[in-house]
Parts: structure tokens; sequence; C-alpha cells
């Protein structure tokens, strides 16, 4: 791919017609390595490097590139001199057994997608379908909260929040009058819903579908959860003993 193309990635249109993203760090790289050992469809990514890492090992190809170049390329203020173009990931066909859905409704803050599916990593056999208009999962930002997460979490893009209603036999959303995650019945659930940070989810919506609610019980003094703790919280729920 040509350097003025690679450019261009740090905007979703871009993205999106040429079927790649970025991920910009040491870090990100060894855990785009990592995911490269498994998933065939990333093996065929591409590093463009500083003198520094010229000799950095690894199975991809790389190239070559200047200080100049490289803070064109890079998204962050002190580029570390290492980016890989990935394609982009698309989500598994099948489900695995005993995996959950967690569904997140107009997400917007790219620190909150990141830290969520972070969490969704850590724990494992979880799925992630995102509705439209939420924030772009390919989004640097995104990617690099993410600490290398989303190149293991099945992400679905634009799922219409409708289509949840008839593909899950059980949905679980959190309210205040809801039960409390303690309750059995929240383990066996097969979506877990969570509304954009600022309006939730709309009312009349929720109305429409069958939902189950649920609460995490607080002393009160603040009126709400940050989405990624309320979401790590649920989570932790699912998978504890």
């Amino acid at each position: 791919m040509k350097l003025d193309d690679i450019k261009k990635l740090h905007q979703k249109k871009y993205r999106t017609e040429f079927g790649h993203f970025l991920v910009e760090g040491e870090h990100l790289v060894l855990e785009l390595e990592k995911a490269a050992a498994i998933n065939p469809a990333l093996k065929n990514c591409e590093l463009y490097v500083t003198e520094s890492f010229k000799d950095f090992p690894g199975p991809f190809k790389k190239h070559l590139v200047s200080e100049k170049h490289m803070a064109q390329l890079s998204d962050t203020k002190s580029p570390q001199g290492i980016i890989a173009v990935a394609p982009l990931i698309s989500a598994r066909n099948a489900v695995s057994t005993n995996e959950k859905t967690i569904y997140l409704y107009e997400v917007q803050d790219p620190g909150n997608l990141g830290t969520i599916l972070r969490s969704l990593a850590w724990f494992g056999n979880f799925r992630c379908l995102l509705s439209p208009g939420s924030v772009d999962p390919y989004n640097p930002k995104v990617v690099r909260s993410s600490m290398g997460a989303i190149f293991h979490v099945p992400i679905e893009l634009d799922v219409p929040l409708e289509s949840i209603n008839t593909r899950f036999n059980t949905i679980a959303t959190l309210d205040m009058q809801g039960q409390p995650l303690s309750d059995a019945s929240f383990k066996k659930a097969d979506c877990y819903l969570f509304g954009n940070e600022a309006r939730g989810v709309p009312r009349e919506n929720l109305h429409a579908m069958n939902i189950q609610p649920f609460t995490i019980r607080g002393c009160g003094a603040i009126e709400s959860l940050n989405l990624a703790s309320a979401v790590n919280m649920c989570v932790y729920e699912l998978v504890r003993s």
C-alpha cells in the first residue's frame, strides 16, 4: 500500500474503502503477531518502521521509513516508530459453545469501547455487537485503548437494535428498578444490552422488546456508572462461579 493511502487510514471512510486499519506501537504489533498465528486473515499484515525498529523480528514484511514519514503515519504526538497495516477483521460466523453476546447501542467514547473489548478478551468467550451510529472499533484510539483485545474478540458492526429481539430468546439490560445481578436469571440471558453513555436505550425500543431488567446495587450517591465500568461488572458476574 502506498504511504499516501496509509495516511488516509486515519479516516473511517478510507478504512472501509481499503479494508485495512492501523496498529501502532510495539505492544500492539506483538499482540497482532499472536493473533496472526491463529488467524490466517492476519498473516499478510505489513510493518512500517523507522531505523530503531529495522531489526524488529516477526513474520510480517517490513518497510523502512524516515522519521518524517512515520510522524505523518502516526496518530500520536510521540510516535514509537512502528506501525502495522492490518486487514479489517471479520467476526466469526459460527458462535462458540456457551458464547455470550454483548450488544452496545450507539457507544460513542473510543476509550469506553476499547476498555470493554479488553475485558471481553480477558474473560474470553464473548462476542461484541455494535449498533449503527457507534464509534468505529478500528478508530486508532479504540485500537490503542483495547491493548490488542480487538484482535481476539469477534465484533459485528451495524447490527440494528430491533434485530436482536428475533435473534436472541432472552435479553438482559440494566435498569434501576431491575433485579440484582446476583439473581440466577441474569446468567441465563443470551444477550446483554447496554445503551449510549448519555442517553441509554430509547424507552420506546425497550418496551417493544423482550427485555429482562437488572441493576447493579449501589449507595445511590451518584446518578450512574461509567458505561465501561457497568459492562465490566456485568461480565465479571457472568463468569464468576
